[in-house]
């Protein structure tokens, strides 16, 4: 499907593309002599990892519904979220160990050569057009597995900003800044992996949508003709989309015809307006009355 063949299609250029990065980040790190750049070499080698990570919860997410998962699998883009965001905090984690044992060492702190100055700034330009790139086709087929590994992008930039200044500060004199820029790759690192964890962690556990849209939800409702009163509405995210179940009150004395014609009515409203909405369920209650369980 689509969905899926856009995702590969992203995953498999931004893959290529963090592997070149890598390897020239590596090469220019060793012979510059620059700690922070291989430790930003390191991660651009996760990041491919990463890549694989994604093509592999979509390609589950994607498949159609079958008897034993009668809603569908896009949860599964969730837990290739969640395992992303813990190779990511291994990685922030592994960068940070040997950054400060570096630091505490105080020895063998020599100024990087201008290569690595240049490898920082292609590194900037490159991790800027991977977020743009994977954000973008992200939010085109609402994948969340792909959104993170856009915001792990956008990570990346800064901590080749990162890298960048430690280089330069110890080029001028203070070759400790190129293992504090390493330091600060880590910290930064883990907020991205965190973040990543915290949202994916949200939509497993059935939470809302956000309180925006919800509004917008309610006034489509209470539009439509036929809708005397909204006296419930509930929703839950489902992976990358979401479940909305809605209670409507009409007048007592409809048909059964007619209450189904505006159930409907409200049903097609809401799944055409809110193209994230999976499934959307309506239920009619005579209008006045108390529909407490």
């Amino acid at each position: 499907m689509n969905y899926a063949k856009e995702a590969y299609k992203v995953s498999l250029c931004t893959s290529v593309v963090n592997a070149v990065l890598a390897a020239f980040k590596m090469a220019a790190g060793i012979l510059g002599g620059s700690s922070a750049l291989i430790s930003d070499a390191v991660d651009s080698a996760c990041d491919v990892f990463s890549s694989l990570i994604v093509m592999i919860g979509v390609k589950f997410a994607s498949k159609s519904p079958d008897e034993d998962h009668p809603y569908g699998h896009e949860r599964f883009e969730c837990i290739s979220s969640i395992v992303l965001a813990l190779i990511i905090g291994a990685t922030g984690l592994g960068v940070g160990w040997s950054a400060v044992g570096k630091i505490l060492s105080g020895g063998d702190l020599q100024a990087p050569a201008a290569i690595a100055l240049v490898a920082a700034a292609v590194s900037i330009l490159a991790k800027e057009w991977m977020f743009r790139f994977t954000r973008r086709a992200a939010k085109r087929i609402q994948s969340d597995s792909l959104m993170a590994n856009a915001l792990n992008y956008r990570s990346d930039v800064f901590s080749s900003c990162g890298v960048l200044v430690g280089v330069a500060g110890a080029q001028l004199g203070f070759p400790v800044l190129d293992a504090v820029a390493s330091l600060i790759i880590c910290v930064l690192i883990l907020k991205s992996a965190l973040e990543i964890l915290l949202d994916a962690l949200s939509k497993m556990l059935d939470s809302s949508i956000d309180g925006e849209t919800l509004e917008q939800m309610r006034d489509l409702v209470t539009a439509q003709p036929g809708v005397l009163a909204l006296d419930d509405l509930k929703t839950r995210q489902f992976g990358s989309r979401y479940y909305v179940d809605v209670e409507i009150a009409c007048d007592g004395d409809l048909t059964l015809r007619d209450a189904h014609a505006i159930a409907v009515q409200v049903h097609d409203a809401i799944e055409k307006q809110f193209p994230g909405t999976k499934h959307c369920l309506v239920h009619v209650n005579p209008f006045g009355e108390d529909h407490s369980h």
